[in-house]
């Protein structure tokens, strides 16, 4: 059991269950199938975001601009679908991906060729992608009888008892999972944040690698600006306020390090599902909204001392490795 439980994901699980557990004890129905299906719908959007912060944190960056990303996508996906409602969704999808592609890629060229932190570029760009929502929009609002039914309905098509929009989370795990533990581009991320020196010997491009998880966050977060907005039917430039921290809330309680090289996509979606579940469950057991932001600080808080503390143990197990490995080279 011991062994069992150095798996942070395996430990997530069962923290998950007891929470579910719990909340089904105060809130009979919490855990019914039909209410678990609407927590990951809820939750699938900020899936997909982790994803995207999790390949910029395992570079040992971060990426604070994503929520503005899907501000900006958002409102120009919906006012695209407003003025031209004859574009095909399909169209207008591949729009949002490109766009948030470029937004991402700005970024990346800044960390890339300027040398800049990546904390001080996107906070930057965090205020300048609000901004130019702002400037698209006019300050204004898009609302539903603006946008088409297929536009706004697609996601919330029911497939096999789950709306598109979780099975669209779905596929994008697979995807992540598949680029990041079969491709060399994720082995490349790996190895950037893991030991950025000894990518540099191995023949990888750190600044380039930085670039395309960067490309990678922004391409989700464009996504994520279609299904914003046609999950909650408006476009407004405050969409997706604070979704950033949230992003990164959720990798760092599925054990992503913020110092680069360590994490799975298994854990961001569990960190993802933790948080879903939190934040579901605490209005239904009548917590206050100010001790719900307490109680989410208090997770995180608690996350990062956690991650450090096996950080610190597994370093100090590499130093004694290699202390008795000295002394029994002296020895022969």
């Amino acid at each position: 059991m011991k062994q069992l439980f150095k798996f942070r994901e395996m430990l997530l699980v069962v923290i998950i269950a007891v929470l579910l557990g719990v909340f089904s004890s105060r809130s009979p129905g919490f855990a019914s199938p039909s209410n678990l299906s609407n927590i990951f719908n809820d939750t699938s959007i900020l899936i997909i975001l982790a994803l995207g912060q999790m390949t910029v944190i395992l570079t040992k960056s971060i990426d604070l601009s994503v929520a503005a990303n899907v501000a900006f996508t958002g409102m120009a996906v919906a006012m695209l679908n407003a003025a031209h409602p004859g574009l095909p969704l399909a169209l207008i999808v591949v729009i949002a991906l490109g766009v948030g592609a470029v937004l991402g890629a700005i970024n990346g060229l800044f960390v890339w060729k300027l040398g800049i932190p990546s904390i001080v570029v996107t906070l930057g760009t965090l205020t300048i992608y609000r901004g130019m929502a702002f400037v698209l929009s006019g300050g204004g609002w898009v609302n539903a009888h603006q946008m088409t039914e297929p536009f706004l309905q697609t996601p919330r098509q029911l497939f096999l008892g789950l709306p598109v929009l979780g099975w669209t989370a779905i596929v994008i795990v697979a995807v992540i999972y598949i680029v990041m533990s079969r491709t060399f581009l994720g082995r490349a991320i790996y190895a950037s944040g893991g030991n950025p020196t000894a990518a540099v010997y191995a023949g990888i491009d750190v600044g380039r690698t930085r670039f395309f998880a960067f490309v990678i966050s922004g391409t989700l977060a464009g996504l994520c600006g279609y299904l914003w907005v046609s999950r909650y039917a408006v476009a407004y430039v405050d969409i997706a306020a604070g979704f950033e921290l949230d992003s990164v809330a959720a990798c760092v309680i599925g054990g992503i390090s913020t110092l680069g090289g360590i994490g799975s996509v298994a854990g961001a979606v569990l960190g993802s599902l933790f948080l879903g579940v939190i934040k579901n469950a605490l209005p239904v057991i009548n917590i206050s909204p100010f001790s719900q932001m307490a109680i989410s600080g208090g997770v995180i808080i608690a996350a990062v001392i956690f991650n450090a503390r096996q950080e610190r143990r597994r370093g100090r197990i590499i130093l004694r490795d290699r202390g008795a490995s000295e002394t029994i080279e002296g020895i022969a």
